[in-house]
């Protein structure tokens, strides 16, 4: 079997190597590819990995061989699933590797939306603290969390490993989901419609798969339902959210802040009115990219791999 990694750099940059993928074919390699470039690359590839580059239906056509796409990801819209079904391609992802990583960064991002840590740490190593006439200053606000509402949207996996973070932390725990799964065994835990979460939570986390259904769902109208003091955070995928509108919001100061891991082109473009955007964090993608999670990632991707060629594919989206 012939396989083909499009763009493999941001899960082995070195230190994760590929070796039990090797193990299963001919394995080429690129640390990226341009659209341009696919067909070139892969027009003899059986197999096709990809993490963030498009697989179209027109790019699709062009690579009669193909017959199995691994996406490196838990989300698959990057690949024309529909198409590869009409060709008899099997695309499969890989749903479970970052659920404990994806979580803690959701709370890395709040922490600091509470604490400011980073600025802090700055003001002391610019000599703000050894000229303070009091033993300690802070230049923000700072926020407990106990007894705070955290509002979920998606209570999949990762939503719900969220919620348990929050519920250690003291939270009153609520969320929406278009489907309603068991309740988690803590209390308070409450199911609640998109509105009203907004409206009454403190702290609103993103954790939902995009569609054509909800890109955009984060925009003027929900935000303004808001609470003045409340936090908005984003570790999912960044076209749920109507940037313009999120950074209207923070700017008129109608949300206290945001934090957003994703962003909806990424790289971020100069022009994202989020980067000018007040008491707004942004971090390059990189909730999911601890080693730990990486390395799960590499062998559910082998094992991906291993299934189609036994002809019993597992974790097929398509």
């Amino acid at each position: 079997m012939k396989i083909v990694v499009l763009d493999g750099k941001t899960l082995n940059p070195g230190d994760n190597p590929w070796d039990e993928v090797a193990k299963l074919g001919e394995l080429t390699v690129y640390d990226r590819t341009a659209p341009e470039e696919i067909v070139s690359r892969a027009k003899d590839a059986e197999i096709i990995l990809t993490n963030k580059t498009p697989l179209t239906a027109q790019t699709l056509e062009r690579l009669p061989k193909l017959r199995f796409i691994s996406v490196l990801a838990t989300g698959y819209n990057v690949v024309d699933v529909q198409a590869a079904a009409q060709q008899g391609i099997v695309v499969s992802n890989v749903p479970v590797y970052a659920t404990d990583s994806v979580a803690q960064f959701t709370f890395a991002l709040l922490l600091e939306l509470c604490h400011h840590v980073a600025a802090h740490d700055a003001a002391v190593k610019s000599g703000e603290w050894s000229s303070c006439p009091d033993f300690c200053f802070w230049k923000y606000p700072l926020v407990e969390l106990a007894d705070k509402q955290m509002g979920i949207v998606g209570f999949g996996r990762i939503g719900r490993r969220v919620g348990e973070l929050a519920n250690a932390f003291g939270m009153k725990v609520v969320a929406t989901d278009i489907i309603r799964t068991p309740e988690p065994g803590y209390q308070p835990f409450k199911w609640m419609d998109i509105d009203e979460l907004f409206s009454t939570s403190d702290v609103v986390s993103l954790h939902s798969p995009q569609t054509p259904d909800n890109v955009g769902m984060v925009n003027r109208e929900l935000l303004g339902q808001m609470k003045k003091n409340a936090f908005l955070i984003n570790t999912s995928r960044g076209g749920l959210i109507v940037e313009e509108d999120l950074a209207e919001a923070l700017n008129a100061e109608k949300i206290a802040g945001a934090a957003v891991d994703v962003v909806s082109t990424e790289p971020i473009k100069p022009d994202n009115p989020l980067l000018q955007a007040k008491n707004c964090i942004i971090t390059p993608h990189i909730a999911w990219a601890s080693l730990d999670a990486r390395k799960r990632l590499m062998k559910a991707t082998a094992e991906n791999i291993s299934a189609f060629i036994a002809g019993a594919p597992i974790n097929v989206v398509s």
